[in-house]
């Protein structure tokens, strides 16, 4: 029987592209999937070089060589049961490598439990979608080195690559793979509510028309927001509905669904004591989203603010495309934040530069700005804050005036911005040097003698604040 190089256990979407792109790059492919018609799809592409589907888990695995390379594209809730089918045929050194959209947690009890099993394994994110998958995707692995070295080879051949530089590292241990690629996505929901807030304040306030947005988001993607998630915007006002002749964007249902990454990001953020205003907002924002029927029916209850926009068009654009840069950097600059201290609280000595390194190409957040921001790590690798460092210290500053006036704007007319408010007041308490927790403090300690530190003399202290 043929030997293949890797096993691809979920023949789905991502499964089946993800298999072309190593078949491509010279690795032959085993399949397995419980599903018969995605074995069937997954065979079709045979003509593409060295690839087949086998029905038999015990087959599928007979056709590997060893140590058994396997690599696990299934939905997270399922990953352990996909685990327990294979290990009864596994042998010691067999590697498992769960490609999914898993919660880092589980992934670091998984690489526990399979290494005292004697058997290796890789939790790692990708980014890219269904063409990233195909064409080469941004991929951040984490797990035992000695398992990275089984699979360097070809992650190394199939991620995207910038300049000739593959999108692809070595995280860290056990779940850190996972852990960055949920950052990711953190980010990545915090940039898209931005973009989504930035769209609304051009349509209600100056009524701009899908035409006019099309062009005022391919001249940004041109200049210093140069990135994927605003090329495919631009994209999208550009696309009419074939059934109704209407733009496509105003036939979309606005109720924005999520699969918990974003989620995971605000709460383990909130666990390391992390402030992450811009995800945090961009979560809430699809959870309100999804209450459709209720919010049709407080429309009918509530009146906004009798106000219309009166100022000169031109310079709102203007305005909404320096506050949305500015408030894309705090994005990225929680997102990185919360990866560093995670690498102090997991031990995952997580490497910024690198990970900034794999996200220039082929993942979602994928921008311009990525190689500065590669930069200033390089330079700076324990800087706390990226908005610290050159350029994006200048580039932050010199957009606060246009920030406001578009928030001032929103807020005048009603209309919500929940990612541009908290990014700004994110940059503002940051830049604080004295917020009024002290008066939080003191309500501590009134109502529960939970002490205080002064700004005059060391100690902790504790006031009897009533006779």
């Amino acid at each position: 029987m043929t030997e293949y190089h890797m096993g691809m256990v979920g023949l789905g979407v991502m499964g089946g592209s993800l298999a072309r792109n190593l078949v491509r790059n010279g690795f032959s492919v085993a399949g397995y999937d419980l599903d018969a018609d995605k074995r069937a799809a997954f065979d079709r592409h045979a003509d593409e070089g060295p690839l087949a589907s086998f029905p038999d888990v015990k087959d599928f695995l007979d056709a590997l060589e060893t140590p058994r390379r396997i690599i696990l594209l299934v939905p997270s809730s399922v990953v352990d049961n996909a685990i327990n089918s294979l290990k009864p045929y596994l042998d010691k050194g067999d590697l498992l490598i769960d490609l999914g959209n898993s919660f880092f947690g589980d992934t670091e009890r998984r690489s526990v439990e399979l290494e005292q099993a004697g058997l290796l394994f890789i939790g790692s994110g990708v980014s890219g979608g269904e063409k990233g998958a195909l064409r080469g995707p941004s991929i951040m692995p984490g797990g035992q080195r000695e398992a990275y070295a089984l699979i360097e080879a070809a992650f190394t051949a199939i991620a995207a690559k910038v300049n000739g530089d593959p999108c692809v590292t070595y995280i860290g241990p056990r779940g850190a793979g996972h852990y960055v690629k949920m950052v990711h996505n953190g980010i990545e929901y915090g940039i898209m509510q931005l973009i989504a807030e930035a769209y609304d304040i051009l349509k209600r306030a100056a009524r701009a028309t899908p035409e006019e947005l099309h062009r005022a988001f391919s001249a940004w993607n041109q200049a210093e927001l140069n990135a994927y998630l605003i090329e495919i915007t631009a994209d999208i006002f550009a696309r009419t509905d074939p059934d109704t002749g209407q733009p496509i964007v105003d036939v979309i249902l606005d109720e924005a669904r999520q699969k918990g990454t974003g989620k995971w990001t605000s709460q383990n953020a909130l666990d390391l004591g992390m402030p992450t205003h811009t995800i945090n907002s961009a979560v809430e924002a699809r959870i309100i989203s999804a209450l459709k029927d209720e919010r049709l029916a407080a429309e009918q209850v509530f009146s906004g603010p009798d106000a219309t926009f009166t100022g000169d068009r031109d310079v709102l654009f203007e305005q909404v495309r320096q506050a949305l840069y500015a408030a894309v950097l705090c994005s990225y600059a929680q997102g990185l934040a919360l990866i560093q201290a995670a690498s102090r609280e997991y031990n995952y000595n997580l490497n910024l530069e690198d990970i900034a390194r794999i996200w220039r190409g082929g993942c979602i957040i994928r921008a311009g700005l990525l190689e500065n921001i590669r930069a200033v790590y390089s330079a700076q690798p324990d800087l706390p804050n990226m908005l610290l460092a050159e350029p994006f210290r200048s580039a932050i500053e010199q957009r606060q005036a246009a920030w406001r006036a578009v928030i001032q704007a929103a807020v005048g007319l009603g209309i919500p911005v929940p990612a541009l408010s908290a990014s700004l007041a994110y940059f503002d308490a940051y830049r604080t040097g004295r917020l009024p927790a002290n008066l939080t403090q003191a309500q501590r300690d009134y109502f529960g003698s939970h002490t205080y530190r002064r700004t005059d003399k060391d100690g902790v202290f504790h006031t009897e604040w009533e006779d």
